[in-house]
């Protein structure tokens, strides 16, 4: 989802409630999941009673300070007193009450009631899934032709939304040896769904300079791939590097110059060499 985040287990406990299922629309912080109030590890009551108890302090110290009966001092230390007992409260009840971390769709819950988890163990998961994203990984030859709000694709099941290049990385990625880029689309009715595996096509642009010729047009031959050109009435044949690439058309890198002619049709008969007559 374009925004995704996950519900964590902080205490070694087994799941007491689960208050939402897969497919429920929750706002944040709404408890998704209860964990039993008694358990040793959260002192879920002793941090209660101590918040409970710094709080009524604090009130009661308040109102001496605002009278003139302690000192800003006194006032102070019971204040911070009751900031940490706050924090400790909230700490502990977050334990065991886990609440939703942003507003969204309940994509995924990974325990059922009665299930022992462990700290850290992942509970849930909450995605908003209007837009969906991606991060690839382009080479170095073909990073130079996406550019930012580039046109996107992407096509599942015979499904296909459209959307737009958000990021592209300006430093390769060492681990991955390519550059990352970030691709967010539109997901009416929620048509596509979190996690899938789709097929991304970026529309590219090619350099205003460069020579494209069509895909069609260039014949394997062991490890190259060369082209025929009409010269002095014979075909030659021309070792191509071939660059970028869009659809049905080929950059190329070497191999062909302005005002060449290329042989487009008939080419797979050629050899090297051979007559040839143009005509209109």
């Amino acid at each position: 989802g374009i925004k995704e985040s996950n519900g964590s287990a902080a205490v070694a406990d087994k799941v007491e409630k689960l208050h939402y299922a897969v497919g429920d629309v929750v706002e944040k912080d709404a408890v998704v999941i209860s964990f039993p109030t008694d358990n040793p590890a959260a002192q879920y009551n002793q941090a209660k009673v101590g918040f409970e108890h710094a709080e009524t302090t604090m009130k009661r110290m308040k109102s001496l300070y605002e009278n003139g009966g302690i000192s800003l001092q006194d006032y102070e230390n019971t204040d911070t007193q009751y900031k940490v007992s706050k924090a400790n409260w909230e700490a502990v009840r977050q334990s065991v009450k886990v609440k939703a971390p942003i507003n969204g769709t309940i994509t995924q819950i990974n325990v059922q009631e009665s299930d022992n988890v462990h700290p850290g163990d992942n509970l849930f998961t909450i995605s908003q899934t209007n837009k969906l994203k991606t991060k690839i990984w382009v080479s170095e030859r073909a990073i130079s032709s996406i550019r930012k709000g580039a046109d996107v694709s992407a096509e599942w099941n015979g499904k296909t939304t459209n959307g737009r290049v958000t990021q592209v990385d300006m430093s390769l990625n060492s681990n991955m040896q390519a550059f990352g880029v970030v691709v967010e689309f539109d997901n009416p009715s929620n048509r596509f769904k979190s996690g899938i595996n789709a097929e991304i096509k970026i529309r590219s642009q090619l350099g205003i300079d460069a020579i494209v010729i069509e895909r069609k047009n260039i014949i394997k031959q062991a490890n190259e791939s060369v082209v025929f050109v009409s010269s002095n009435g014979a075909a030659k044949k021309q070792t191509v590097e071939l660059g970028d690439a869009s659809g049905v058309s080929v950059q190329i890198i070497s191999g062909l110059n302005e005002g060449d002619q290329l042989i487009t049709e008939g080419q797979m008969l050629l050899k090297d060499g051979d007559k040839i007559l143009v005509t209109n």
